[in-house]
């Protein structure tokens, strides 16, 4: 069966949600990627967000910084992609292109942003902007800042970089691009003061599109996760952005569109899920799914010894990874093993 037909699956970790036993949490939370890495699932997203105000309820969501904890999981990692939120609105582009850089270096490759198209409540407060954005500047604003990280990642070809101690050359000047961007929101002049990823550039991961983002989504994405619905919408929405990606010059399959899905599994409602899951890919409606769950290893061992040996029995999802890089688990093009 080829790689088209074999479904992607990513799972969406919320740190914040409460752990059993006495454990300290990040040890937790890193058997938990441990386990989805040994079921060698396509990658891990991690949620985060700003406090959006003072209270306990607000401040106690996220226990953890996402780009933080993705360094810390990279550790005790070596093959699972790594995608971790950041606000458009709490970092300047140049910081958080330079970091993700860094940390897809620190994972060899395994390393990928979540940007989000939808601004939170109340976050640009802590952020020397009360009165937030309108949502036409913050859409505005989030496909600069996107542009302005996506060309600082490409800012160094391949092989710029010489470290030629004998003759005194760090690198190529011919192979450095300065971004000297200029715009309605961000001027940037690049480039960034770290080495080309190990996969290109780290993967993009774009999520809460509204009907306004789908094109931003098609130009500049490599995953967009998707809400969940009836069968012939989601199909026909898959359709739609497959031509949107067509449309801006792209292969229709440089981008994979997955459906966020919740899942409480056991063991009499296994063959109705996985039927489920088989309908909706065969149908064409996605690439695969992105499976949203407490950060609790029995949820996750649910799906893990339930549903994914029965996933690889019907050849829809594959037996082992393909190679060392997130672009390489996902099928898209970059660098690295393949």
């Amino acid at each position: 069966m080829g790689d088209n037909a074999r479904m992607h699956l990513a799972v969406s970790l919320f740190p914040g949600t409460p752990g059993s036993g006495p454990e300290p949490e990040f040890n937790h939370l890193a058997d938990f990627v441990q386990k989805a890495e040994a079921a060698e699932l396509d990658m891990v997203v991690l949620a985060d967000t700003a406090p959006a105000s003072g209270d306990d309820a607000a401040n106690g969501q996220m226990r953890f910084e996402a780009t933080t904890l993705l360094a810390a999981l990279a550790t005790v990692t070596s093959s699972i992609g790594l995608v971790a939120a950041a606000s458009t609105i709490a970092h300047q582009p140049y910081n958080l292109a330079r970091r993700f850089a860094s940390l897809d270096i620190i994972s060899h490759g395994r390393a990928g942003w979540n940007a989000t198209m939808a601004q939170a409540p109340r976050e640009a407060a802590n952020f020397s902007r009360p009165e937030g954005f309108s949502p036409d500047d913050f859409r505005r604003r989030t496909q600069e800042y996107i542009s302005i990280v996506q060309g600082l990642w490409q800012g160094w070809d391949a092989d710029a970089l010489l470290f030629d101690q004998t003759g005194g050359r760090f690198h190529d000047p011919e192979k450095m691009h300065f971004l000297d961007h200029e715009g309605e929101f961000f001027s940037v002049r690049g480039p960034l003061n770290v080495a080309r990823s190990p996969q290109d550039t780290p993967v993009l991961v774009v999520s809460d599109l509204s009907e306004a983002d789908l094109d931003i989504a098609a130009r500049t994405a490599d995953v967009v996760l998707l809400h969940d619905g009836p069968i012939d919408g989601t199909k026909a929405r898959y359709e739609d952005l497959k031509r949107r990606v067509v449309v801006c010059g792209h292969d229709p399959d440089a981008v994979r569109l997955l459906t966020n899905i919740s899942l409480v599994t056991d063991g009499t409602a296994r063959p109705t899920l996985v039927d489920n899951l088989e309908k909706r890919f065969r149908a064409k409606s996605c690439d695969g799914f992105n499976i949203q769950m407490p950060a609790q290893l029995s949820a996750l061992d649910d799906f893990v010894d339930l549903v994914l040996p029965e996933l690889r029995r019907r050849g829809l999802f594959r037996e082992s990874y393909r190679g060392i890089t997130l672009r390489s688990h996902l099928g898209l093009a970059g660098g690295g093993n393949q």
